[in-house]
């Protein structure tokens, strides 16, 4: 009787240690289950590289006077500015989609590779690219031509003063508007006649070889422009070349503005409503991203349990579209406007690699190890 009394009581001190123990390792589990390792599956965005001319006209001081003088008619006596793209260079690069970001779970969050910046690029294996890239600046490049450096308040070849007369005790006075334009005017002839007469042979003395007499004709053409010039105008032209990303999403489709372009300001921000737009539209391929959508369909209940997930990226049309003016087209794969399916849970298992490609999240590789 005291033996069974015995087994009772050490029974009864023993069970509440068990009951601690197992829940002890119940909350453990529970724990573990929350834990895993989180990875995000890549988004495509786009770069235009764009080339536009800055075409500049400013009026010559002596527009007013270029058919009184000279005989031209119709010279221009406003200044204007008109900025024309030349080139669209379509580029596209990758980077963690913020919309689709997991954690896998389990086995599967023990055989994980990343890039730097987060991206699903491997399961089981060790042959990974880093994903490293170099950082892209994406500023302004500007260029100016000689040409460009002429500029009418620095050209003082024709006298602010002339000699007075009796009238001023022959002190210099400041030359009119009209004496300045007849001078400059005269210079032209003058140029045109020195050229006259040395293509004619008439000059007393002639150039010792034919590349003088080219640089002299040369020259006489150039006093002539310039003196031209300050009836007729000047237009001077500038490249500049700028570079923006974006990110295409559900709007691209009926085409959002990703810069804008205005004569007086040049090219400005999208958010800049005082300039054109300049439209980046996108096309996706719907029978492609239908059959994915179709086939990314998984019968096995336990499809996605691990939280592994790919991506099948879709083929779309980059349209640039400025005035409505196709600019440039390009065909590339975009990730976001393809399909997302789970990697089946039997290749998550130590017997498999997989490798995937970074830049779209699509599957590269499977093999059996």
């Amino acid at each position: 009787m005291k033996r069974i009394i015995l087994i009772i009581l050490a029974t009864a001190l023993i069970s509440p240690v068990f009951g601690q123990n197992n829940r002890r390792n119940e909350t453990t589990t529970v724990a573990a289950s929350n834990e895993g390792i989180t990875y995000a599956l890549p988004r495509t965005g786009v770069r235009l590289h764009v080339k536009v001319l800055r075409e500049a006209f400013e009026p010559g001081p002596y527009a007013s006077y270029a058919q009184q003088l000279l005989g031209v008619v119709g010279a221009k006596t406003n200044s204007s500015v008109k900025w024309t793209i030349e080139d669209v260079v379509i580029e596209t690069f990758s980077e963690p989609d913020p919309d689709h970001v997991y954690k896998a779970m389990g086995n599967a969050s023990f055989m994980l590779s990343l890039t730097n910046s987060g991206i699903l690029a491997g399961i089981n294996t060790r042959n990974v690219e880093s994903g490293e890239t170099a950082i892209i600046t994406n500023n302004l490049i500007s260029g100016q031509t000689a040409e460009n450096a002429f500029s009418f308040s620095n050209f003082n070849d024709t006298p602010l003063y002339i000699q007075g007369d009796s009238t001023n005790n022959y002190q210099p006075v400041r030359a009119s508007a009209n004496q300045k334009a007849a001078e400059a005017a005269a210079r032209i002839f003058d140029s045109r006649l020195a050229r006259y007469e040395m293509v004619a042979g008439l000059l007393d003395e002639f150039h010792p070889d034919g590349e003088a007499y080219k640089e002299s004709l040369k020259e006489l053409e150039k006093i002539e422009a310039n003196y031209l010039s300050l009836f007729t105008g000047r237009t001077t032209f500038k490249e500049e070349t700028f570079s923006f990303d974006y990110i295409p999403g559900a709007s691209s489709e009926r085409g959002d503005a990703v810069f804008r372009i205005s004569d007086e300001n040049g090219v400005l921000p999208a958010s800049d409503l005082s300039g054109k737009p300049v439209m980046l539209k996108i096309d996706p391929d719907k029978s492609l991203s239908g059959k994915y959508a179709g086939m990314a369909k998984s019968e096995n209940p336990s499809a996605g349990v691990s939280g592994v997930y790919y991506r099948m990226p879709g083929m779309v049309t980059i349209n640039v579209i400025y005035e409505l003016k196709t600019l440039a087209t390009a065909r590339a794969a975009m990730a976001q406007f393809g399909e997302i399916a789970p990697v089946p849970e039997e290749l998550l298992f130590g017997d498999y690699e997989l490798l995937f490609h970074t830049e779209t999240g699509a599957i590269k590789s499977v093999s059996k190890k």
